[in-house]
């Protein structure tokens, strides 16, 4: 049973589904209902005030969560007790996501580099912090979340970081991490058994527009995958290994995405994350042999045999963004979407639903995920972009540079 919607639902579960699995649908916003009906069952959390009882009532054996605000629910101790395998870590495992300040001290204990941060509890505390280390930062808000008063704000200069001070939500304190530049990638492995176990390292392309200018989107609008088990690029090595004992002693099992940023000819973790993700997860699902049966066993913390397929080197994921995005105080009514031919890589529908006339319309700001596969990165890039151009919606857009820049790892 997967708890979310739109198109990580859809891709979540049709790749599990292809795999022999039967899949359910816990339905956990007010938005995207109808993709994750295409897949299997699903269930309103309105008709259903906890997803805990529809578990044994329908054999679920492992629930996915797609955002870790799933340990908020009044249900979440509910869940835990049940005996149901969860696709995540959980209890004092997921504080390296959670909390960031955590997550920096994680990383000074194993002295794994992290650019210098601060917490600020309100705005005469974080202006008194850049007054001392005048310097550029990133802000965030100290706990990750959906819901999180505060979204990234990537300032590049000292006086960009002053101006968005006066006017943060201070609701939970404001996270200060110094801007180390541009040079991003991610690494995902999973972890269980006790072992880390690496999968690709990934690129997501957060800005709104070509050329990575505009603001930071709530979502990325692309991204690239390289299957890299092998630890390419030594980011597995250096950023997540030294972690193992936590690792071990926190009881972690699940995914685990590193984002790292390049400088000096040094990698410096810029956070952790505890999910799979909505860009890069239904790439890694199609790139396994086996999907089902290692979803499955990571969620029983049990000792894993990774096995790809040899012809699935590169993935390219391209999102088709609806109208007014990434400025979602902006709203549109219901579009018509038309497709212009059949498509030949997967497509996920996103804030999509069925009309009274059976016919497909936008519903919101992001319409789907386009996602292609092949043994070349460009081979990927070019099939993503040949069946995103099959879609219209009014005022809908997609970047059109995906892989021009930050790829290789380290670039800019």
């Amino acid at each position: 049973m997967i708890l979310g919607v739109g198109s990580f639902a859809h891709s979540i579960g049709t790749a599990l589904a292809d795999a022999g699995a039967n899949v359910s649908t816990y339905l956990t916003r007010n938005y995207g209902h109808f993709p994750p009906s295409l897949v299997g069952p699903t269930f309103s959390r309105n008709a259903f005030p906890s997803p805990v009882p529809l578990l044994k009532k329908n054999g679920i054996e492992v629930v996915i969560p797609q955002s870790i605000d799933w340990a908020l629910q009044p249900w979440a101790e509910d869940l835990l007790q049940s005996g149901t395998g969860i696709f995540s870590p959980t209890r004092e495992a997921m504080r390296i996501e959670r909390e960031r300040d955590f997550a920096r001290k994680l990383c000074a204990d194993f002295k794994i580099p992290f650019p210098q941060a601060h917490v600020a509890s309100n705005q005469k505390a974080a202006e008194k912090i850049l007054a001392r280390h005048p310097r550029p930062f990133v802000i965030k808000n100290p706990l990750c979340s959906p819901t999180s008063p505060i979204h990234t704000i990537l300032c590049e200069t000292v006086e960009d970081t002053r101006a968005w001070l006066r006017h943060v939500n201070y609701a939970e304190g404001v996270f200060l991490q110094e801007y180390l530049g541009r040079a991003e990638v991610g690494h995902i492995a999973l972890v269980s058994g006790g072992e880390i176990h690496s999968l690709v390292t990934n690129q997501e392309y957060k800005y709104a527009f070509n050329g990575n200018q505009g603001v930071v989107a709530g979502a990325p609008l692309g991204g690239l995958v390289e299957r890299d088990p092998d630890d390419k690029y030594g980011l597995a090595r250096k950023l997540i290994h030294p972690l193992l004992p936590w690792l071990r002693a926190a009881k972690f099992n699940g995914p685990l995405q590193v984002t790292a940023i390049k400088q000096g000819g040094k990698w410096n973790v810029i956070e952790y994350n505890i999910r799979i993700g909505v860009t890069s997860g239904p790439m890694i699902l199609r790139m396994l042999k086996n999907p089902a049966e290692i979803v499955s066993r990571t969620a029983q913390n049990r000792k894993l045999d990774l096995q790809f397929d040899e012809k699935l080197n590169f993935g390219c994921s391209l999102t088709l963004a609806g109208y007014g995005y990434p400025f979602i105080q902006v709203r549109s009514p219901h579009l018509p979407l038309e497709v212009d031919g059949n498509f030949d890589c997967d497509v996920w529908w996103n804030e999509v639903a069925r009309g009274a006339d059976k016919k497909l319309v936008s519903t919101g700001h992001r319409i789907a995920d386009v996602i292609a596969l092949a043994p070349k990165l460009d081979a990927a890039i070019a099939k993503a972009y040949a069946n995103i151009r099959k879609i219209r919606v009014v005022g809908s857009y997609y970047r059109t540079d995906i892989g021009k820049s930050l790829w290789p790892p380290g670039s800019v």
